[in-house]
């Protein structure tokens, strides 16, 4: 029998760890783990996933609207609930029987129906909701599901040890929008205030357009190590979503 030479073995070796690295990176990263017509469930890194539902609009159709699942031990925070209360009564399902968690909490980003539209299932499954005061008092002014608990400007989540803030850096998308972040992982939720590169500006109708990017810069400053982002709709990244909003608002 021949030996096979070292430096080939070494190779080989090589090549068998660097695919192994890879298909655990590509569970862990970017893996869809849920997939239906009415809601799709990403997983990008150890502790969260993003779960996306759609609204249907008049100008810029079937619009994929996202939301953040943060992990750890058995218990979950969701930050927005998906569009209707039947996709919310899928993703809570899901949480339960395929994460084997408990929700801690639901926390609707701002009044949008992107938000808290599903929010009513949630409530029927005794799950509180935070928001932003101005969120609440928004939402009962327009009729929707109205969360639960407000504050005024930042809020201390804890799932399993892990804690998790949520924080209105000012006035953009809308006069109430949070942000959340997660920083055991460096993941920030910055939901409609952030937007994918190369999007456009989207609906403006309850903005503060002039305060937009002052307020995206306070959230860039508080957050320097921030890693992944994870806009309201599109694809999440890395901090270049940060510098693209800043920039797409700032007054020429």
């Amino acid at each position: 029998m021949k030996r096979i030479p070292l430096a080939i073995l070494v190779v080989a070796m090589h090549c068998v760890w660097w695919a192994c690295s890879s298909l655990q990176r590509s569970h862990t990263d970017d893996a869809p783990v849920h997939r239906s017509e009415q809601l799709v469930i990403d997983r990008i890194s150890a502790h969260c996933f993003i779960h996306t539902s759609f609204h249907q609009t008049d100008d810029f159709g079937n619009v994929p609207c996202n939301g953040l699942i943060v992990r750890d031990g058995n218990e979950v925070v969701v930050f927005d609930t998906p569009t209707k209360d039947a996709a919310s009564e899928e993703l809570i399902s899901w949480i339960q029987n395929e994460l084997h968690c408990s929700v801690k909490a639901v926390v609707p980003t701002h009044f949008h129906v992107d938000c808290l539209g599903g929010l009513q299932a949630f409530h029927a499954h005794g799950i509180p909701s935070h928001a932003h005061a101005k969120t609440i008092e928004m939402s009962e002014a327009k009729g929707t599901a109205v969360p639960q608990h407000g504050f005024a400007d930042s809020l201390v989540l804890v799932a399993g040890n892990e804690r998790i803030t949520v924080t209105h850096f000012g006035e953009g998308h809308t006069v109430d929008n949070v942000v959340g972040y997660f920083a055991k992982e460096d993941v920030l939720f910055g939901g409609c205030l952030i937007k994918e590169l190369n999007a456009t500006k989207g609906y403006l109708g309850d903005a503060n357009v002039g305060a937009w990017s002052s307020t995206v810069e306070r959230v860039k400053q508080a957050y320097p190590q921030v890693e992944v982002v994870v806009p309201g709709h599109g694809q999440h990244g890395d901090r270049r979503l940060l510098d693209y909003t800043i920039a797409l608002f700032k007054a020429p």
